[in-house]
């Protein structure tokens, strides 16, 4: 599931669920560079991602390599409260948010998971978390814990920060994408004051409707029935589109060497 085409419409709602946290809005906000470079940051944690899953002993070297990239990372929230990237509470909410997005957003995107799928997905999920270095006892070990501890965050902790508020800003202010082939470039250079606000547009629409219901109503993300029947038919196109692509166009570029490798 990580390596198919359509994590790209997921992530960014697990990204507004992460930057809904203060303390982690926080740090985005005084030490990432998705404003200036939002492409490249983009592109580095897609990266960082596929090589958790897929990039065998590499795994856990990217682990090591980000908690020690994080070590430098702290300030104080909007709250006036002292944070760092790399407290267990903080640290373990970033990666937890993975699971419900991808449970949720499968209903739309693919055939909804098993009660069995969803605890397999949930254990992979906490070996995913050891590579990057959250011990057992920082995350709920099982399904059964895990819903009262999400809930807990929701209530307690969530709501729109200054970063949440700019990811789901339907007009941003983007810079032209600058990875791809040249031609692609010249292409988006050319198309970019048009394409620029469409494309703010279908990013608000999934960021918030692939959101689960209960964490957008803890940040007060607003939908519309309307808005949910435009996301279902999206999602029936998804669904017998990307099935039948060719595996080259289907997969990303770290998980298709993967593919290759384990069929060798």
């Amino acid at each position: 599931m990580a390596g198919d085409i359509r994590i790209l419409l997921t992530l960014p709602a697990a990204l507004a669920m992460q930057v809904a946290h203060p303390a982690v809005g926080a740090g985005v906000d005084d030490h990432s560079a998705f404003r200036t470079d939002p492409w490249g940051r983009g592109e580095r944690s897609l990266v960082s991602l596929q090589t958790w899953v897929y990039g065998g002993e590499g795994a856990a070297a990217e682990g090591r390599r980000l908690r020690q990239m994080h070590k430098s990372i702290q300030g104080t929230d909007a709250h006036g409260r002292r944070y760092h990237a790399l407290t267990p509470e903080y640290y373990a909410w970033v990666h937890a948010t993975g699971y419900p997005v991808f449970r949720y957003a499968r209903r739309y995107l693919g055939r909804p998971f098993t009660e069995a799928q969803e605890r397999r997905l949930y254990a992979e999920w906490l070996q995913v978390g050891r590579i990057l270095g959250i011990h057992d006892r920082d995350m709920p070990q099982s399904i059964e814990e895990f819903w009262p501890y999400y809930q807990k965050v929701l209530d307690n902790d969530l709501e729109a920060t200054a970063v949440v508020r700019e990811l789901v800003e339907p007009d941003p202010h983007l810079p032209v994408p600058d990875r791809g082939p040249r031609w692609l470039r010249l292409l988006l250079r050319l198309t970019w004051p048009w394409l620029c606000p469409r494309f703010a547009r279908v990013r608000r629409f999934l960021t918030i409707g692939l959101m689960p219901p209960e964490a957008r109503q803890a940040i007060g993300l607003e939908w519309t029935d309307q808005q949910e029947r435009r996301l279902r038919r999206f999602g029936r196109v998804v669904r017998a589109v990307v099935p039948v692509l060719p595996e080259r166009l289907r997969f990303l570029p770290i998980a298709r060497r993967a593919r290759r490798a384990a069929r060798r």
